[in-house]
């Protein structure tokens, strides 16, 4: 599947894509995350810790 295509499928843009393949996550919303999982058929899980 290209970027292109799972854009589409997502709902986001490629550019989105690309930032998400490079693992440049922290410039989402955590909204934005939960959404582009459930599309993508994933259940997110999450974890908190002391920083």
């Amino acid at each position: 599947m290209t970027q292109t295509e799972a854009a589409k499928t997502l709902g986001i843009t490629q550019a989105r894509v690309s930032d998400i393949k490079r693992g440049k996550i922290n410039q989402f919303s955590l909204d934005l995350l939960v959404k582009v999982a459930a599309r993508a058929g994933l259940q997110p899980h999450l974890t908190l810790e002391a920083a």
